[in-house]
């Protein structure tokens, strides 16, 4: 049997698939400290199940519109407003399943064959993925750790190409957890803006962000910038809800019309309860603080697990502006990272994800998002690990 060969070049995913076989083990009794997980380990709130169980109580159970019931866009539009300082109309606003559902539908509406689609590396790992899957070609920007992994607007600059069609900017970032200041994205926004070149801005990580820094989106650094930024958020991180696929976007109208075409015809609607329970997420007045408080959990271990790895010889910390994962160079192991988390999960029952499919074979990505006691048990176990290499 003959395949797709657009689909035989996609990389499966290495975070899904050391999760499992992780999450395999602790089921089969093994003692597995689950350090790879990219979900908070919070549950939802209570309010937000009790609006989707009311959801179901009321009927609301049919199909909505393919992009989204119309009071959900409104929440969305209030939210950008009260959060963001951005202008949007329920017509600028798809709800998809997910933010990663959000940015697929987006490089499906804008890439044409052989268009060029910049990605700042560290990346997460399904954003070249989901560009060759909509037929462009990801044009990777190298950063490292001695400048933060950050790319400034001159680097931008000098990646793009007369091919390029977008540029993707991850804030804060997933695996390296940058925050770009508003500053940054106004020079970042200034270059794409005179190339006029889409800015595909993902900042599903906004609530999560550490040490009082404060998020912008690119999408306000000017009129022209707003034209050509596509804001992709959801509540799948600040409310920790991943299971209820939620995701939106917000950009010109023109965009927003040809991605609920496509959504039409791929997967239709979200689910409906999924979108009434969103609603309540945004519209709540008692949510902010436990997302604020969530997120001061985060950075207490955040900082813990700074504290356990800064002074170790073999294992390199960057320490996280933002999001729940910590990127580490373990280069001095002499190991790459596929071999280094296959063995470290077999050998010390610790699963860490490989920094080579985020474009960083020399890294690895500790996430935070579990309890202080796991925390300090597995990066003993790694570190005792380490020892025997």
């Amino acid at each position: 049997m003959k395949f797709s060969q657009k689909i035989m070049s996609v990389e499966p995913s290495a975070t899904l698939a050391i999760t499992s076989k992780a999450k395999s083990l602790l089921a089969s009794g093994e003692d597995v400290v689950i350090l790879a997980a990219g979900e908070p380990d919070f549950d939802t709130p209570e309010e937000i199940k009790e609006a989707a169980i009311k959801a179901v109580k009321e009927g609301k159970t049919k199909y909505t519109p393919a992009s989204g019931t119309l009071s959900l866009k409104e929440a969305i539009c209030r939210k950008l407003k009260e959060d963001n300082g951005l202008e949007y109309k329920p017509a600028n606003i798809i709800v998809s399943n997910g933010a990663k559902h959000t940015i697929y539908n987006v490089l499906q509406a804008i890439c044409n064959s052989g268009d060029e689609v910049v990605v700042i590396h560290p990346f997460w790992l399904s954003y070249p993925e989901m560009v060759k899957l909509a037929g462009g070609e990801p044009r990777v920007l190298k950063t490292d750790i001695a400048n933060g992994y950050r790319a400034t607007a001159q680097d931008i600059e000098k990646t793009i190409t007369d091919k390029t069609k977008a540029v993707i900017i991850n804030s804060p970032s997933n695996p390296a957890g940058v925050v770009y200041s508003e500053e940054e994205l106004k020079e970042i926004a200034e270059v794409c803006t005179e190339k006029n070149i889409i800015m595909i801005s993902d900042e599903i990580y906004e609530k999560i962000i550490f040490d009082g820094k404060k998020h912008f989106s690119v999408a306000k650094s000017s009129d022209k910038a707003k034209e050509l930024t596509v804001v992709v958020n959801g509540v799948s991180k600040s409310h920790s809800m991943t299971g209820w696929r939620i995701g939106y976007m917000a950009g010109k109208e023109e965009i927003a019309g040809i991605v609920a075409t496509l959504q039409s015809h791929s997967t239709s609607n979200p689910s409906s309860i999924s979108q009434a329970a969103a609603e309540k997420a945004l519209t709540s007045e008692n949510l902010p603080s436990i997302v604020e408080e969530n997120k001061s959990l985060f950075q207490k271990r955040r900082d813990a697990l700074y504290s356990l790895l800064e002074k170790e010889d073999k294992i390199r910390p960057y320490l996280p502006q933002g999001a729940f994962y910590m990127f580490c160079d373990i280069s001095k192991c002499g190991l790459d990272s596929m071999t280094f988390s296959k063995r470290l999960l077999e050998e010390a029952k610790v699963a860490v994800i490989p920094g080579g499919p985020f474009g960083e074979d020399s890294s690895i990505r500790v996430s935070f998002a579990t309890d202080l006691a796991n925390i300090e048990k597995g990066i003993n176990r790694i570190k005792d690990w380490i020892k025997t290499l």
